[in-house]
């Protein structure tokens, strides 16, 4: 039976750097990685405002670079992504993530600018369950991405449509562009496609999650941050995604996106073929629940439901920026400032890992 090794640890503010190097080596990054290719940090921001548990936390990159670069992985580059609903120059300013970019001279690459890469057409080696139906025209990824190891950087939290998201979703921006809202309808088959296409381009793929806070509720974005004070890491997209599936309260294996992965063989679903190092989460449970927002159960009615089959009409002409504009509208200007900015206020004052983010570097 192969097994896979993810890595679990509590942590507190004031070590959390040094707990992040420790967690990524007993869960084997030196030998994860490739130590002769570039490595590509991909972080993740979900909603360019400063939503804890919703986005890469400053200390979770900070610790990832000091402990890439202990072990000698120095050639480093940030890729990151454009959404409709996100600002990614706006997430990493507010987020705190440029700074550390900066103080540890990490560039900066985007994968929507041009001068920065190209999108070239993909051939996938392996057989693809979604993607050569989305797109029969052909599957573009970035030029920069092939041949480099990739860190994925996600945070333990609850989704609309995945249930849960973490690094095998945390490739979807990286490597779909803006036309990625096509897979929607298939988006489980889209993940497993995209952890196959990892698979062939990068020497090594590696992951460290953060669940100091975790979100619970109608994840991405609309959450209630839950403090945990854990930290994940592991090499196996699958395995680490189970893990926090399962620490959340969810059957790993009653996911689509997790089981379809596990049986095409691209990595472990199953908790009794995953090792689990540091903490015992035998009964660790968040009891943690998958909810609904406006702008989810209208886009459920037309990826799931009564509409799907004329979802092309809404989603792939110009009516396509009402939703857009729909979702702008509720996320940024009714829920971040009535609910979402007066939760933060509350974890900023009420929670360790909140103050610390207020005083972060």
């Amino acid at each position: 039976m192969t097994r896979s090794t993810v890595s679990i640890l509590r942590t507190k503010p004031k070590t959390v750097l040094a707990d992040i190097a420790r967690l990524m080596e007993l869960a084997g990054m030196d030998k994860a990685l490739d130590p002769g290719a570039a490595t590509i940090l991909k972080d993740n921001i979900s909603w360019h405002f400063p939503f804890l548990s919703a986005n890469t936390t400053p200390w979770q990159l900070e610790g990832t670079i000091l402990g890439l670069r202990k072990n000698g992985f120095a050639d480093l580059t940030a890729v990151h992504n454009n959404t409709v609903v996100t600002d990614p120059f706006k997430g990493g300013r507010l987020n705190k993530l440029k700074p550390v970019y900066f103080r540890h001279g990490v560039p900066e690459k985007y994968n929507f600018l041009p001068r920065d890469m190209r999108w070239e057409l993909y051939r996938p080696k392996g057989r693809t369950r979604a993607l050569h139906k989305i797109y029969p025209e052909g599957i573009r990824i970035p030029d920069f991405f092939p041949g480099k190891n990739i860190v994925h950087l996600p945070t333990v939290k609850c989704h609309i449509y995945t249930t849960t998201t973490g690094s095998m979703k945390n490739a979807f921006g990286g490597l779909l562009n803006t036309r990625r809202h096509y897979t929607h309808t298939l988006i489980h088959e889209t993940l497993v496609d995209l952890l196959r296409i990892q698979k062939e381009i990068h020497p090594g793929i590696f992951t460290v999650m953060d669940g100091t806070l975790c979100g619970n509720g109608a994840g991405p974005r609309t959450m209630i941050p839950v403090q945990k004070d854990l930290i994940l890491a592991g090499a196996d997209s699958v395995a680490i995604d189970a893990v926090a599936a399962r620490i959340m309260g969810f059957d790993p294996m009653k996911i689509g996106y997790i089981r379809m992965a596990h049986e095409d063989g691209l990595g472990v679903g199953r908790m009794d073929e995953i090792e689990v190092i540091g903490e015992d989460i035998s009964k660790m449970n968040f009891h943690f629940n998958v909810q609904q927002n406006f702008v989810s159960r209208f886009g459920r009615f037309f990826w799931f439901g009564p509409l799907k089959r004329v979802q092309k009409v809404f989603f792939r002409t110009p009516l396509v920026y009402f939703f857009v504009f729909g979702s702008h509208l509720y996320h940024d200007h009714l829920w971040w400032p009535i609910v979402g900015r007066p939760v933060m206020e509350v974890i900023a004052a009420n929670t360790d890992w909140g103050k610390f983010f207020s005083e972060y570097k």
